[in-house]
């Protein structure tokens, strides 16, 4: 059962990997100046399923960050990894609707396979190869109480999947060319990314998504997600991505500007927020 719909609720959705830096900064700030100009709420998420580099020191350091930037959200905070059931009722839905299929091949075996290119840059799926995916009329194996394998969603080939950014405009793409069959539960016994997200955002009645605009490709994957999970999708606002002196976008790397150093250089919020307004591109 999903949420009833606010006016307007939108989120915060850090991880926790290491410290916030100029970009999530200004990110979250005009997530935040877009609910408070709609007279809503903002939410607090903890995006911790990566069991290997999320720290909780971490956890206390960005609630610190965002409070001493000016940010406040409604309590209590939310933490993907006490969701885990959530995620796994929606991936049962999933299943259910024989929309998910098992998959043993390995990035590399992906990466290396004909045709299969960077969705989206180094940082994103592989674009699954069509020969991989089992025909439509396999017996689809059960999930079983423990998941050993990795499970991807099946694109519906051939179809345009499009939204309105509230910056970017009309964005579109097509299933299995743009982007492929991807991933939403891994073998450890997490969720995606993507399922995560999508199944978070519909329980909490999100109704605007500010995120940065390297996410637009995960934005049609999710909608393909609350279609199948039967939620109405978010509105979207991709910001523009701060980058470094070399025209790098900024990332956790760049410690000389995580808030927790600018803070300690002497900046202050108001200095920071003076620059935000400001789209770099």
């Amino acid at each position: 059962m999903h949420a009833p719909r606010p006016s307007y609720r939108g989120r915060l959705a850090p991880s926790p990997t290491g410290l916030l830096h100029l970009g999530h900064a200004r990110t979250f700030w005009l997530a935040a100046q877009r609910a408070g100009e709609s007279g809503g709420e903002l939410l607090l998420r903890n995006d911790d399923l990566d069991r290997d580099r999320c720290r909780p020191e971490f956890v206390d350091a960005m609630r610190e960050d965002l409070a001493w930037l000016g940010l406040r959200w409604s309590e209590p905070m939310i933490s993907q990894s006490a969701r885990l059931p959530a995620h796994r009722a929606a991936l049962e839905r999933l299943h259910a609707a024989g929309l998910i299929f098992p998959c043993t091949r390995s990035r590399r075996d992906v990466l290396e396979a004909a045709g299969a290119p960077h969705e989206g840059g180094a940082d994103d799926e592989p674009l699954y190869p069509p020969v991989f995916r089992p025909s439509a009329g396999w017996p689809l194996p059960n999930l079983g109480d423990i998941i050993t394998a990795n499970w991807r969603f099946r694109v519906p080939d051939g179809e345009e999947i499009a939204f309105t950014d509230a910056r970017l405009g009309r964005q579109a793409a097509v299933a299995g060319r743009d982007f492929g069959d991807f991933l939403v539960w891994r073998r450890d016994g997490t969720p995606s990314y993507q399922l995560a997200c999508a199944a978070d955002d519909a329980d909490f009645g999100i109704t605007e998504v500010v995120r940065g605009e390297d996410l637009v490709r995960s934005t049609f994957r999710q909608l393909l997600l609350f279609r199948a999970l039967g939620a109405p999708p978010p509105a979207y606002f991709h910001a523009s991505l701060l980058r470094d002196e070399r025209g790098t976008r900024l990332a956790k790397r760049h410690d000389a500007l995580s808030l927790r150093a600018l803070r300690a250089a002497g900046r202050t919020p108001s200095e920071l927020i003076a620059g935000f307004a400001v789209d770099p591109t």
